[in-house]
């Protein structure tokens, strides 16, 4: 089986890849689909619908969505291996540009919107940086100048990365990210697989339910206005 994950921030057009790619492997890759999301989503009744592939949902509430990717990933993949899948496509939340979702042994896909700003790549670069694939959609809806400022700035991040250029909604220009998943090698073992990058090294406060602001009520990793990285405060 395969492992594709998807990621990228919101309202990119990351379901509009995917219902691409499932079109055209539906019949030959017996597709799953799992979709990760905070609060709601639907994406996963709209491709039941549409295609009738064996597709779900989970909501990660209080925890961070890539966080909780990882920790369900290897029960995603136990749950579409016992369907019989051929491929098994996760679409993140696409709300963490740190925490980016790929892992070893899958085919990073990254979505991006030509319409976001030509400065976006720049604001996302792990998740760019780490992908196999940079897949920017939105194209007719710009000029070819913006589209090569575009693709400048994906090459400043990742420069050896494969860059399709789509209207997703239509997949036009799509043929060579096809050609890319098709050749992309399956799953060895599930039980060695681990992210491709380095998670974040600390744990604010913050992050466990402490409100005060201001860093002097924090602690552990902490960042005040006037110090240009991180530094540390406590035992």
């Amino acid at each position: 089986m395969k492992l594709l994950i998807v990621a990228g921030p919101p309202s990119a057009g990351k379901t509009a890849v995917i219902r691409q790619i499932i079109r055209e492997f539906r019949n030959t890759g017996r597709p799953a689909f799992l979709k990760i999301d905070v609060v709601r989503a639907f994406e996963d009744e709209e491709l039941i619908s549409e295609f009738g592939i064996p597709a779900r949902k989970v909501y990660s509430g209080d925890l961070c969505p890539d966080h909780m990717g990882i920790m369900v990933l290897q029960d995603a993949i136990r749950w579409a291996a016992g369907l019989g899948a051929g491929i098994l496509i996760i679409e993140s939340a696409g709300l963490c540009l740190r925490c980016t979702p790929y892992t070893t042994q899958s085919f990073g896909i990254a979505v991006l919107s030509a319409v976001s700003g030509s400065n976006t790549p720049l604001k996302m670069a792990p998740m760019i940086a780490l992908a196999d694939g940079a897949v920017v959609t939105k194209t007719d809806l710009i000029s070819q100048a913006e589209k090569e400022v575009f693709r400048e700035c994906i090459r400043m991040v990742s420069p050896n990365i494969d860059i399709i250029e789509t209207n997703a909604i239509q997949g036009t220009g799509m043929r060579f990210l096809m050609q890319a998943i098709a050749k992309a090698p399956e799953i060895t073992d599930a039980d060695t697989i681990t992210l491709r990058g380095t998670p974040p090294l600390g744990v604010c406060t913050i992050c466990v339910g402490k409100k005060e602001i201001g860093w002097q009520h924090h602690f552990g990793v902490i960042r005040p206005l006037d110090e240009a990285d991180n530094i540390y405060r406590g035992d």
